[in-house]
């Protein structure tokens, strides 16, 4: 007979005890940066202030939704940066050409990121690119409105996509 080990409880990255403590002690102390009081009743109203912030949080972005990993979300800083540079410079081209080399349009981009917190930081992000803009979701896609339907939009997102992939830890789908 082989001995079964107790139940013991883990303490995974995206486990629900974990974002409880976590959010609460990071709502606390920006408490503490606000106000920064140590008398009992400026605590007690902190405490009740991150229990009641720690709540609404998990109650509208559950741990299961996904995370950030902000320093992989930093090293893609240059990237963006480059990438930003040369698609405004490219809609300057677009809008001051004569020839108004223009066909705007909606495209839908599918994405492997879930609904929650990894697909609408992506929406948010690709947003700031000039030249196309989220612009809505219809199931597993989300649809860009673009200045030019004739340029490779989706590859583009497709590729931005995985290189985000390394920052945004997608998590169970809604539902």
């Amino acid at each position: 007979m082989i001995p079964v080990a107790d139940k013991v409880h883990t303490f995974r990255l995206d486990s629900p005890l974990r974002a409880l403590m976590v959010r609460g002690l990071g709502y606390f102390a920006l408490w503490l940066v606000l106000l920064p009081s140590i008398k009992p009743a400026d605590l007690v109203l902190g405490v009740l202030s991150a229990v009641a912030a720690t709540w609404v949080s998990l109650t509208l972005l559950p741990p299961a939704t996904g995370c950030l990993r902000f320093g992989a979300l930093l090293a893609l800083m240059p990237h963006f940066l480059w990438e930003s540079l040369v698609a405004a410079v490219d809609v300057a081209r677009r809008a001051l050409a004569p020839d108004m080399r223009l066909d705007p349009g909606f495209v839908n981009c599918p994405l492997d990121f879930p609904p929650g917190l990894a697909r609408n930081t992506f929406a948010t992000i690709t947003s700031l690119l000039p030249g196309s803009v989220p612009s809505g979701e219809d199931n597993e896609v989300l649809v860009y409105h673009c200045l030019d339907i004739g340029q490779p939009v989706v590859e583009q997102l497709w590729q931005e996509e995985r290189l985000l992939s390394r920052a945004l830890v997608a998590g169970r789908r809604h539902g």
